[in-house]
């Protein structure tokens, strides 16, 4: 930019340098984690009460949840979609091997403590897929919780049936 600017395509030439100069800056990719002896890479998702340590490697698509197949473990259809949208949403279906355990909450919980431990693993395994997760919600933890119950109350927001006589 020193250089005196005389015509428009030596304008043209120091925007595009300028761009690039700051698209460099301000996307920073961070290195992926270390592996692990088994090739594997760590994460920890959570929701709900739920907590679920969650392992990934390069594989065939299996999902293990606590010993047992995604199928046995989960019944609904629905809670198995959930588990597999960060693949979906990133194009990486049947490419890792899911290895996890989870405790806590229910099963919905579960689910999506699973979901949310599987996005952080693929970032931490593939850090150019992050915008993808990211703008779909997957690296957010969901911290919506149950409420407490209160005293004087049936639930945590419900009264007594109240009765006039």
């Amino acid at each position: 930019m020193t250089d005196t600017i005389k015509s428009f395509e030596d304008l043209k030439q120091a925007t595009e340098t300028t761009v690039v100069a700051e698209t460099e800056t301000t996307t920073k990719i961070r290195k992926p984690k270390k592996k692990d002896a088994q090739g594997r890479i760590y994460a920890t998702g959570k929701r709900k009460d739920a907590v679920a340590r969650v392992w990934i490697k390069a594989g065939t698509g299996n999902i293990t949840i606590n010993g047992r197949t995604i199928e046995n473990y989960l019944p609904r259809p629905v809670l198995r979609m959930i588990i597999n949208q960060p693949f979906v949403i990133t194009n990486r279906s049947g490419q890792f091997d899911v290895f996890c355990t989870c405790n806590g909450g229910g099963l919905s919980g579960q689910a999506g403590a699973i979901r949310h431990g599987i996005s952080k693993a693929l970032n931490d395994y593939e850090p150019e897929l992050r915008p993808i997760l990211k703008k779909n919600g997957f690296l957010t933890r969901d911290s919506r919780v149950v409420e407490r119950k209160k005293y004087g109350r049936k639930k945590a927001r419900r009264s007594f049936q109240f009765s006039k006589r």
